[in-house]
């Protein structure tokens, strides 16, 4: 063999070697970084710290806040944030479970639920009765519907379809509750029913089709006396309470 083919065997060899070395070298900087993150990958995903969100069950029954059981026996609806303080106060003065005249009024709902506790009740009355009065006045079918029993949603439907029948339309101004108190239980394996009377002060105004007010008022305060009562079914697990009932106070 000559000297040139040897050199040249010797340069195919010596780039053949480099190159695999080159090559063998940064293949392990790429195999040591995909084992690296498949490793760091396993670890964060396989382990399991306890804190992890439960998977969504929607027949599940939602718990109040503050409170570990899955009972709920307050029409589950948003509450205000706006004056929340004072109106809990006003809740706690109405509405004492301790009382012997409270406890023997909702005995019936206690003997079916004794979980039952009127202050949160109460509570979500009041923020019922207001989105359902402001709802039927805006004529806002969508947000009655849920709240309602059939039988009284049929009567309100009746009546905003009338209204707009007329092309009228309500100016309505919720001013406040002055008092919610239970004054009527009964209860059953079937249904458990609840009065509640209502002292609220309101503006309201109905206006034709030309603007002109042809009832009420758009400044005046007027307090309204109502007697609603709600009802559910504790056989069921929706814990939601509806109006099932109304009427004017004498």
């Amino acid at each position: 063999m000559s000297a040139r083919v040897a050199s040249g065997l010797w340069l195919s060899e010596g780039v053949s070697k480099t190159f695999m070395q080159f090559f063998d070298f940064y293949t392990l900087i790429f195999v040591a970084i995909a084992v690296f993150f498949f490793l760091r990958l396993r670890g964060v995903l396989g382990k399991r710290t306890g804190q992890e969100r439960r998977p969504y069950d929607p027949y599940a029954d939602k718990p109040k806040t503050g409170q570990k059981s899955s009972n709920d026996n307050v029409i589950n609806l948003p509450k205000r944030s706006d004056g929340q303080d004072d109106t809990q106060k006003q809740i706690d003065e109405e509405v004492d479970p301790k009382t012997v005249a409270l406890n023997k009024l909702i005995a019936p709902v206690l003997a079916v639920d004794p979980d039952f506790d009127p202050k949160e009740f109460v509570a979500g009355a009041r923020v019922a009765y207001e989105m359902i009065v402001t709802a039927y006045a805006a004529g806002n079918r969508t947000q009655l519907k849920p709240l309602l029993s059939s039988e009284v949603y049929d009567g309100f439907e009746e009546a905003i379809a009338e209204r707009e029948s007329r092309s009228e339309a309500v100016d309505f101004t919720f001013v406040g509750i002055e008092k919610a108190r239970i004054v009527g239980a009964e209860g059953d394996e079937t249904e458990l029913r609840l009065t509640i009377r209502f002292v609220s002060e309101l503006i309201s105004a109905t206006r034709n089709q030309a603007g002109d007010v042809i009832d009420g008022s758009s400044s005046k305060v007027t307090e309204v006396t109502d007697i609603w009562t709600f009802a559910r079914d504790p056989r069921e697990r929706d814990p939601n309470w509806r109006l099932v009932a109304t009427e004017a106070a004498d």
